[in-house]
């Protein structure tokens, strides 16, 4: 435990992010005070959201400091406990950031510092009763609020929240179309998601498709996408529908402001609702959503897909994987194994 390895925001982006935003160092392990407990960092989870934390600008959460290490959720090992709910070997889940140990306490940070339960992996901890499923659940059910028989939009369905969302609106008892990127992608959405239908917008015409794979429109649009993705979909809007404001990873690499969809209209004529949400708002009932989840789960209704890369040194190219839609699921990465 000499060395803390740690990649800090060196630089904030312009355009796309790349390894030269950040820079490799090492520090001392921080020591622990009374109710702290050292965790050494396992597996790092990657968002499209890293990417707003690292522009100087307000948000639900404070921009990365310029020489701070990356902000990241992740799951590690207990090393050091001076926290009497803590011990030695505990699994956790926390924001550990991108570095090899990290000092944390119950109530700290955005994830706080909780034990992993018995039976969960790393992987499945950080995707599917993660952050991503929790958005997946909470943004579905309380803003979209499927009704079966009802037909469900999904941009950026192969990601880990919007692969999820399909699923859980299947459950539902609705149709369920996707749209995603590439041919690998689209087939395993429909082969093993169970997606009803699945848009390739690489290379169909999104709008048209829409057109022909919602006939009677869509009443729920879980938008992860932005952009002209979210325009041609409000070109479908059916009666009282409901958009849920996800994410905008079209534009999240933009060095010019990206135009808001020029039909919002449609929302108004057809009385439609179009509403964000930040999942920190629902971490208080994260048992509620983590208890149907891991059900569907045993019971083989809702699978997830891991994209797990290695390796310290490729922490930043792993982010960047993300926006250039080299994943499939929820990426991770992997720095070291338990103890």
């Amino acid at each position: 435990m000499a060395v803390n390895r740690q990649w800090l925001l060196a630089k904030r982006p312009s355009g796309m992010i790349g390894p030269d935003n950040f820079s490799y160092t090492e520090s001392t392990v921080p020591e622990v005070q009374a109710g702290q407990v050292l965790v050494r960092n396992l597996y790092l989870s990657f968002d499209p959201t890293q990417r707003n934390w690292m522009v100087d600008r307000p948000g639900y959460l404070p921009p990365v400091a310029i020489g701070e290490p990356m902000r990241a959720g992740s799951v590690g090992q207990v090393i050091v406990s001076q926290h009497e709910d803590f011990t030695v070997g505990d699994m956790v889940q926390t924001t550990g950031c991108w570095q090899d140990y990290v000092v944390m306490a119950p109530g700290q940070g955005p994830m706080g510092l909780s034990k992993l339960p018995e039976g969960v992996s790393p992987e499945m901890m950080l995707s599917v009763l993660g952050i991503t499923g929790l958005t997946a659940y909470f943004g579905l059910l309380d803003i979209g609020k499927p009704q079966a028989g009802e037909t469900v939009l999904v941009s950026g369905a192969a990601g880990a929240t919007g692969s999820v969302v399909g699923q859980i609106a299947k459950l539902k008892g609705c149709r369920v179309v996707g749209i995603a990127g590439g041919p690998e992608k689209c087939a395993w959405l429909k082969d093993a998601a169970g997606f009803d239908a699945v848009i390739d917008y690489k290379n169909d015409n999104v709008n048209e498709q829409i057109g022909i794979h919602c006939p009677n429109k869509w009443d729920v649009f879980f938008d992860n996408v932005g952009g002209s993705i979210l325009e041609d979909a409000l070109d479908h809007i059916n009666l009282r529908s409901r958009v849920v404001l996800c994410g905008g990873i079209s534009g999240y690499n933009a060095t010019e402001r990206v135009p808001g969809p020029a039909n919002l209209m449609n929302l108004v004529t057809n009385r439609g609702r179009m509403e964000g949400f930040i999942i920190l708002d629902y971490l208080p009932r994260a048992a509620e959503a983590a208890k149907d989840i891991m059900a569907w789960v045993a019971s083989g209704d809702l699978i997830y897909k891991i994209d797990l890369q290695e390796g310290f040194e490729n922490i930043p190219v792993t982010l960047q994987r993300l926006y250039t839609g080299h994943n499939l699921g929820k990426q991770l990465l992997k720095i070291a194994d338990p103890e």
